[in-house]
């Protein structure tokens, strides 16, 4: 078994037998990984780290070649993100956070831009852009697993959607639609081009310098549902984390 050392964020954790955990963590070097950490709830101490859900840690584990669960030797905590912790609106966008990395990134396939931009994001949710935070990582994380939405032209022909004066936006297609090929999916709604362009704007720039980017409430609000609504369909289900956002009432669109 190979012994590896590499940083890590807690997806989520589960009681394992009378004493372990059995942890999901999405790591710097190999993406998601689920790890065994055998006695760490009959001996806390045993671990410099509570292990606790979005957490960031430094973990060294044996690489099993002939199973999935590997074995964890050591977690060290790097930064709990204590601050998210006082406040229930930042713990509801930390669970959405840690909980579209499980359920977006694949098992072991390494992306550290996506591990860097979950640690900005979680390392912001407690600035005075908080707001912002969660929308600008929804779509950065789209854009670099490859599971983004196609807006630069039409889905299905790609001609140019340059020209319409409200173009659609297809769930079922997963991108935009030009008039032509409007009847290939009676369900697409209209969306504002500043929609479109909003989303190509935070794709194609870092998570700082988008927390500066504003627009109009109507924007603001499309936005958000266009994102919830593709997270969802494409998913397969509503994530946990959103409906508890939509009973506190929590924006999760730019402002």
């Amino acid at each position: 078994m190979a012994i590896i050392k590499t940083e890590a964020i807690v997806l989520k954790r589960y009681d394992l037998r009378e004493t372990s955990l059995l942890v999901t963590f999405f790591t710097r070097d190999f993406g998601k990984v689920s790890g065994e950490l055998k006695g760490i709830r009959a001996e806390p101490g045993k671990f410099a780290s509570p292990v606790e859900v979005f957490s960031h840690n430094e973990i060294i584990f044996y690489q099993k070649r002939n199973s999935s669960v590997h074995l964890v030797s050591q977690c060290d905590l790097k930064d709990g993100f204590i601050p998210i912790k006082q406040h229930i609106g930042c713990i509801t966008s930390a669970s959405m956070i840690v909980e579209l990395l499980d359920g977006i990134m694949p098992q072991e396939d390494k992306n550290e831009e996506v591990f860097n931009l979950a640690v900005s994001a979680l390392s912001g949710l407690t600035s005075a852009y908080s707001e912002k935070i969660l929308t600008v990582f929804k779509i950065k994380l789209l854009a670099l697993s490859g599971f983004k939405p196609h807006l630069d032209s039409c889905v299905s022909c790609g001609s140019s959607v340059a020209s319409a004066a409200m173009p659609k936006f297809s769930l079922k297609m997963g991108g935009l639609l030009c008039q032509r090929c409007f009847p290939k999916d009676n369900a697409a709604r209209p969306i504002f081009k500043g929609t479109v362009a909003t989303i190509l704007h935070i794709e194609r720039n870092d998570l700082k310098s988008n927390l500066t980017l504003g627009m109009n409430p109507q924007i603001k609000k499309e936005l958000d549902l266009v994102l919830n609504s593709f997270l969802n369909f494409h998913l397969g289900r509503e994530l946990k984390s959103q409906r508890s956002i939509n009973k506190l009432g929590i924006a999760g669109a730019l402002s």
